[in-house]
């Protein structure tokens, strides 16, 4: 401690031999319950041990309290343990402990579990997940945990994403293995922003992280273009749950409500599930917000090039038709289907580099140029979902930076896709309307500030 180091010289001059005795006797006499052993069998540095039959916890506080240099660690609770240590652990585990941990680079089944079951049964275990989950996908960063009693293997968990675990027991047949929805405490959170340069920066002002940003203009996609269309000064409010997991945020839940003013236009959107379990966003009169085409291929980016009948190539430097609309955006950005349809085109063209052509109902077909790759599984034949990510953007072909060259006809004839206007999905049924209605209404209630946050919960949206 300090005072040892500023006095080391004198404490060096202290003949040890003669105190420790007469220490240890004044100790006895008083009864203090502790006791010291010198053993000096080494001719030169003595080893001392020390036992304390008196003391307790509590002292031992005390003493840190009073010493900054004394520390104790604290505690372990004993049904918690580092999966890592699990092979140490099991000889001497009692009752029911779990092993948590996070599936690091190279881990496979067989050396997380080997030290409670046995190659066979892990492979057993891997075979009852067959149809529920493939465990060859199991990725780095992701928890698990080995639950065990008595040393005894009783299931295993792994978080397949933020929404879904999957649970494998150990049954007197053998194993059995199933997905559960992850639990989380839901807490209602009322987020408002006004946009200066983007909505990513205002999202991030407002106190919240870019994915509620795209949540956000995921649900407008179809009204609002968020690329070409935002102004200083347009402004949003919205609805948001947040997840938490022992006190930790863990992401966000359903956002149930927005209210977006874009360019002196105001636009809402509620979220409705309708009794067969469709959900939808709507505005004020029921009527869907989801049409044939989303407005953009990409969420945020910004117009390079527009539609035009004549334009000067940037690498052929000859004046052409250019039936398109160029995003710029960053390499590996996503780029989503416009609409629901069928990959009729996906390849390499000398001009257009690596695209998919896709095609919708009602005659049209859209384009997507310069790829920088293909989503995952994506192949000609290939059944897509409006906002379904298709590629990401790239600059091969005839491309002078990074962008995407996104085209649409209809009746094989190149069209303006900005202007193109497209039909609305059903509206909230007449039966549905009074409850729709209801529902619209609470969710009102906490947008104006007229209900408190605290009140929320899942089931009360449910009993509407």
């Amino acid at each position: 401690m300090n005072i040892y180091r500023k006095n080391k010289g004198l404490m060096n001059k202290i003949h040890w031999k003669r105190v420790i005795p007469a220490l240890a006797v004044l100790l006895l006499l008083a009864g203090g319950g502790s006791y010291f052993l010198l053993n000096d069998t080494s001719g030169g540095d003595k080893n001392l041990t020390a036992s304390a039959t008196g003391g307790s916890a509590a002292d031992s506080a005390a003493q840190s309290a009073d010493d900054p240099d004394i520390q104790f660690p604290p505690e372990a609770d004993p049904a918690l343990a580092s999966a890592s240590d699990a092979g140490e652990a099991v000889a001497d585990e009692t009752g029911p402990k779990v092993y948590q941990s996070v599936i690091d680079s190279g881990d496979t089944l067989g050396n997380i579990l080997q030290a409670w079951l046995s190659p066979g049964e892990i492979n057993s275990l891997v075979t009852s997940c067959k149809g529920v989950y493939a465990m060859n996908r199991i990725r780095q960063g992701q928890p698990y945990a080995v639950h065990t009693d008595s040393g005894e293997f009783v299931k295993f968990e792994y978080e397949i994403d933020n929404d879904t675990r999957l649970v494998v027991a150990k049954t007197e047949t053998g194993f059995e293995a199933g997905k559960e929805e992850i639990e989380y405490d839901i807490v209602l959170h009322r987020v408002e922003g006004n946009i200066a340069s983007s909505l990513f920066n205002a999202m991030l002002d407002a106190g919240e992280n870019a994915q509620l940003a795209v949540n956000l203009a995921d649900v407008f996609a179809w009204e609002i273009n968020f690329i070409r269309d935002l102004r200083e000064g347009d402004s949003f409010t919205l609805l948001a749950e947040k997840r938490y997991r022992d006190g930790e945020f863990k992401g966000y839940g359903k956002l149930l409500a927005a209210n977006f003013v874009n360019q002196g236009t105001s636009y809402e959107a509620f979220l409705f599930t309708d009794a067969d379990g469709n959900s939808q966003y709507f505005n004020a009169e029921g009527d869907s917000l989801r049409r044939a085409f989303l407005k953009a291929p990409l969420s945020f980016t910004r117009i390079s090039s527009g539609f035009s009948n004549r334009r000067l190539h940037p690498v052929l430097l000859d004046w052409r038709s250019h039936p398109a609309i160029d995003y710029a955006a960053p390499t590996g950005t996503p780029v989503k289907a416009v609409g629901k349809g069928t990959v009729i085109f996906k390849g390499y063209t000398k001009a257009a580099g690596y695209h998919v052509k896709i095609q919708h109902l009602n005659k049209y077909e859209t384009m997507y140029l310069h790829l920088s790759a293909f989503a995952k599984g994506l192949q000609k034949g290939s059944k897509v979902s409006q906002g379904q990510v298709i590629g990401f953007v790239g600059q091969t072909g005839y491309a002078t930076g990074p962008h995407l060259d996104f085209r649409m006809k209809k009746n094989g004839t190149f069209v303006n896709p900005l202007k193109e206007l497209s039909p609305r999905d059903n509206p909230v049924t007449k039966k549905e309307m009074p409850r729709y209605l209801a529902q619209q209404e609470v969710y009102r209630q906490f947008l104006e500030n007229r209900r408190n946050l605290a009140e929320y919960s899942r089931k009360m949206i449910g009993e509407l």
